[in-house]
Order: C-alpha cells, then structure tokens, then sequence
C-alpha cells in the first residue's frame, strides 16, 4: 500500500481524473527554472505588517497490484492527495502567526498549522500552537518539500494530523542556520484506548491518566550552505550546497498500555524514539546536481506498541538522484531510487523498493513524478508492485 504521509486518514479512492488532467495543464504553463515557494502579499502597510497567501495541490494516478476488491487486479485510482491553503501573517517584526488548512485525500478538510511565532532573535524563538514537532527532516519537510513523492514508510512519530501536533517549540539557529536546536512539549499519545467489553459493549481509558507531556528535541548540523529557519527541505534542485546531519529524540510516559475489560490497566509502556539523518546536495560544474540521503530510525513502547500511531522496532532509508543539466522542454529530468526496510518487533518485516523519474519545471512549485516500486514482506511474506504518475503545484 502506499501513502502520501504516514498517517493521513484513509483515501476515498473516489476523486476525479480530471482534477489530474488539470493539474498536468497548469504545470505546463509555469516556467522552467527552480525556485522556493513564494507567497503573495495580498496586505501591507508601513508600520510593517503584512498578510501573505498561498496555496499547494497534490494529484496522482496509483496502481497496486492485487489491490482491487477481487484480490487479484491492479487497483487503479485517481486521487487528490492534498490541498492545502497558506496564511501568514506578521504583526511586529518578531511577531507573527501562521495558519494553514489542508483537504486531505479522504475529503476532510482540516486544521493543519495554527500557531503563533515569537521571534525576538536569532537564537531564541518561540513558536506555540499546532505546528511539526521536531522530527525528522522528511516530516520537517514532506510532503511538498521532499525529494521523493511518496512519505517514508518507517516515519512513525506520533502526530494530531499530518505530522502535527498541539504544543509548544522553542528554536534557535547560529550562523545563519548553520547549526539548529529545536525542543519542545506537546500532547502526543494523549487519548483513550477502546476496547470490546467481552458483552456486546465497549470500555474505555487513557493510559496517560497523569496527562504526561511528550517531550521532542531536534540538533541540525549543516557544514556547507546553512538552512534558516525552523523548517527544512530534502532537496534544493541545486540552489545550495548541503552537507547535513540530524539527530532528534522523543519521549512520552505512559504513552500506552493494555487495556482490560474492568476499564484498568495490566500494564502501561513508555514511549522513547530517536532517529538520524543525513544529506548531501552538490550542484556540479556542469550544472547538474546529485543527491544523496538516508535516516535510521528507532521506536520503542516498552513491549506495548501503539497501533493507531505506529510500530515498536527500527527502519531506515536511502536515497538517491540525480538532476541533469540540460532542459528539455520547460523542465530538467530527475531520476532516483529509494530503499526502505521496516523491522516490526511484533509484526512482518516489511522492504521497498522503488525507482523515479521527476519532472522539475519549477522546483517544488512545479514538479511531475513517475514512481515504479515493489513493497513486500520479507520471508517469504506477500507483495506488491505499484505505480504512481503525480503532479505537484505550489505558489
């Protein structure tokens, strides 16, 4: 099965292909040379205050073999993954407020981003509300801001939605984000665990009954270009030269447990999650630009793995493209091939393999993806080819 985000509700499988044929129009109409989002101011005065807009689509095609209701033919469905709506507003010169909405693939629209920035300097800001927690660079970046068009599958940190989450950050970066911390607090696995009563009815309870928080911290090292800003993206088409590490860390008390029919718990498990990642980007004499990027993960439930957010054990990934040189037509072609493997400590061991071939037209304002892939279980568990035709639009 494959999944835009890691724990997107589930997809109606009923949108148009029309909405993929009009993205496919729109796209050919945009220029050729990569660039970064840019909102539109649509308010300013001269005290400084200013509103911004934009807004983001992503449209795909998405075959799986024996994924139709017969078990044995290629699923085949068109689909809106995502469209979102970008707010921001700046009321001071460190004060601002950011909200975004998002219409997921399942129809719903929803509250993605709505938080308060507080950024008096370089080295200390605050952020609250609901926003990303620090994670890893994929879930600081995906899914408009990746290098792949599908979310890493072993990306399982907890979220309200869409990576998100109600909290608090606090952030800094030196040398122009040359060096980045982010920690902060937020409500993590904080929600009741239902169960069957065993006489037709249903118990529930919150394993967290002393409402514990869960704590995040992220370290970004960059050693060639800097990435400002408390965001990031898993490539740059070639605009910087990236040499990157990451570290982050979770934890949350009593985050789950197991649930009896008297409404109490045998047993509670702490949730503790680290990861590492890494990426280099090198634009070439000859103007073309390889990448390269992998992340390690590890989750851990104390033997009480939480199914509504993820898996107990460790996965990784690795990446890598290239972009060539030449245009041809209004954009540059951009091969890749990614690997991932997922180790369940209470389930199947699950790998993927896939292979791409991007069409950037205009960075990630403007781009076109053709995915091919095979995702299995391993020892001799079942699998799956897939094929995905995307477009992506941003502006």
């Amino acid at each position: 099965m494959t999944s835009t985000h890691q724990r997107n509700p589930s997809r109606s499988k009923r949108a148009a292909a029309g909405t993929s044929l009009l993205a496919l129009g729109l796209a050919a109409a945009l220029t050729a040379s990569p660039a970064a989002l840019a909102e539109t101011t649509i308010w300013a005065d001269e005290a400084g205050r200013s509103v911004t807009l934009g807004a983001g689509l992503r449209t795909s095609f998405t075959a799986v073999e024996d994924g139709a209701s017969n078990e044995s033919s290629y699923s085949k469905d068109f689909e809106v993954d995502s469209i979102r709506l970008y707010l921001n507003g700046q009321l001071l010169p460190y004060l601002g407020f950011t909200f975004n909405t998002e219409r997921d693939a399942g129809g719903s629209i929803e509250l993605l981003d709505l938080l308060v920035r507080f950024e008096p300097h370089d080295l200390f800001n605050v952020w609250g509300g609901r926003l990303l927690p620090p994670t890893d660079r994929s879930n600081l970046s995906g899914p408009y801001f990746l290098g792949a068009w599908t979310f890493p599958i072993v990306q399982a940190y907890p979220s309200e939605f869409v990576g998100r989450d109600d909290g608090i950050a606090v952030w800094g970066q030196v040398n122009g984000g040359a060096f980045k911390y982010q920690v902060g607090a937020f409500e993590g696995f904080n929600r009741d665990i239902v169960i069957d009563n065993g006489n037709g009815g249903s118990v529930s309870a919150n394993p967290n009954s002393s409402d514990n928080l869960l704590y995040a911290g992220r370290l970004t090292m960059n050693l060639w270009d800097p990435e400002p800003g408390y965001y990031n993206a898993s490539t740059y088409y070639g605009a910087k030269d990236i040499l990157a590490i990451g570290l982050t860390g979770q934890y949350q008390k009593d985050a789950t447990g197991v649930l009896e029919a008297d409404g109490g718990f045998s047993d509670k498990g702490d949730f503790t999650a680290w990861s590492v990642d890494f990426l280099m980007e090198r634009a070439l004499p000859d103007g073309g630009v390889v990448t390269l990027e992998a992340a390690y993960y590890d989750y851990d439930y104390d033997g009480i793995p939480d199914p509504d957010f993820g898996f107990e054990g460790d996965g990784y990934f690795v990446l890598g493209s290239y972009m060539f040189p030449q245009v041809v037509g209004i954009g540059q072609f951009q091969p890749q091939v990614r690997y991932q493997e997922l180790d369940d400590d209470n389930g199947p061991k699950r790998e993927r393999l896939e292979g791409g071939l991007n069409y950037i037209m205009n960075g990630y304002n403007a781009k076109a993806s053709l995915v091919a892939g095979r995702d299995k279980e391993r020892s001799g568990g079942s699998s799956n080819n897939f094929f995905i035709v995307g477009v992506q639009l941003q502006m």
